[in-house]
């Protein structure tokens, strides 16, 4: 039996190809004593591994990712040989983990794998983290989401819908994922960000102006959103996804004096700083998977050899929800 990993080869200049990426095959390796070895189940990729393919990933070396495994061989008695774990050795069909870099999966009956990866895991703690924790969100608030049938757009519209809050309205890229938005996940009204100017279509999707807005790209999307914001308002920045194969693409715009007349705060977060929410997470959303009430939203490729290919599916677009790559049985 081999390992198969996944390596980049080279910097891209815009958005990255199959070329930028190589499979290299070796050897299983053996656990040393304090490690154990995890065959891989399921990988996430997210749109943050574009950015860090500018600089933070070495080249010519394993890729990282959060990723859920099994043990299969274990010199630790902490990993448990059949334990279930989630680590960031991902991009690679086995890895060899220490107790300190993985996260012990609790099996709650009747949900699937894949939301340990999705909804509960870090696309779903980002969305928490942002309504609960940053925004502080309050029942009765309207929220603005950009990107939002993505992994974290589509977490957002429904754990704020759960939370209370009044009117959603989100920004996606196509007319299909804008129905899904309305007819699927929740929210009151999208708009195709394609179809005109976002501050003119924005205001036609909220009049009356907005409490909260959730950012995932940046740029037009954050400029429309600061002017449409009330007294008070706040705008939770996860992410410049519009920025990241697009370096050159314009900076917001917006009235700097409506952060002081308005009393706006802006803030940004890392998940990996919120890791203590992560058993209020499940609290809060294992009980309303298991009885309907929240629903996955996941778009998932067979085969560790499309792992590639559904990286760059999701820079462009390709998939509602939170993308994933599961291994073949």
């Amino acid at each position: 039996m081999t390992v198969l990993t996944v390596h980049q080869t080279s910097r891209p200049t815009g958005f990255p190809t199959p070329e930028h990426f190589r499979f290299v095959e070796s050897e299983i390796p053996a656990p040393s004593p304090g490690t154990a070895l995890v065959e891989n189940l399921y990988w996430s990729v997210d749109p943050y591994h574009r950015e860090m393919m500018d600089g933070d990933f070495e080249l010519n070396a394993p890729l990282e990712g959060r990723t859920l495994g099994r043990v299969v061989a274990s010199r630790e008695p902490a990993l448990r040989e059949g334990e279930l774990i989630v680590h960031r050795k991902g991009w690679r069909t086995h890895s060899v983990v220490s107790p300190a870099e993985v996260r012990h999966l609790p099996r709650h009956e009747g949900l699937p794998l894949s939301a340990y990866l999705s909804v509960l895991g870090g696309t779903g703690l980002t969305a928490y983290v942002g309504l609960t924790r940053i925004a502080r969100l309050r029942e009765g608030e309207d929220l603005f989401v950009s990107a939002a049938a993505g992994g974290v757009g589509t977490a957002t519209g429904r754990f704020a819908r759960l939370l209370g809050a009044g009117r959603l309205i989100g920004s996606a890229g196509s007319p299909a994922k804008v129905r899904h938005l309305v007819e699927q996940v929740g929210y009151d009204t999208a708009f195709d960000y394609h179809d005109g100017p976002v501050a003119d279509l924005l205001v036609k999707a909220a009049p009356h102006g907005i409490d909260v807005f959730v950012d995932n790209v940046g740029g037009e999307h954050l400029g429309a959103a600061i002017g449409a914001l009330r007294d008070r308002g706040r705008v939770v920045r996860v992410g410049t996804v519009g920025q990241y194969n697009t370096p050159h693409a314009p900076q917001a715009r917006f009235n700097h004096a409506d952060v002081v007349e308005k009393s706006l705060r802006l803030e940004g977060f890392l998940v990996r700083d919120y890791a203590d929410v992560q058993e209020e997470l499940y609290e809060f959303a294992v009980p309303r998977l298991l009885d309907g009430t929240l629903a996955l939203d996941e778009t998932v490729l067979d085969g560790f050899d499309r792992i590639v290919e559904a990286f760059l599916l999701m820079l462009r677009g390709g998939n509602t929800g939170k993308i994933l790559v599961r291994a073949l049985p």
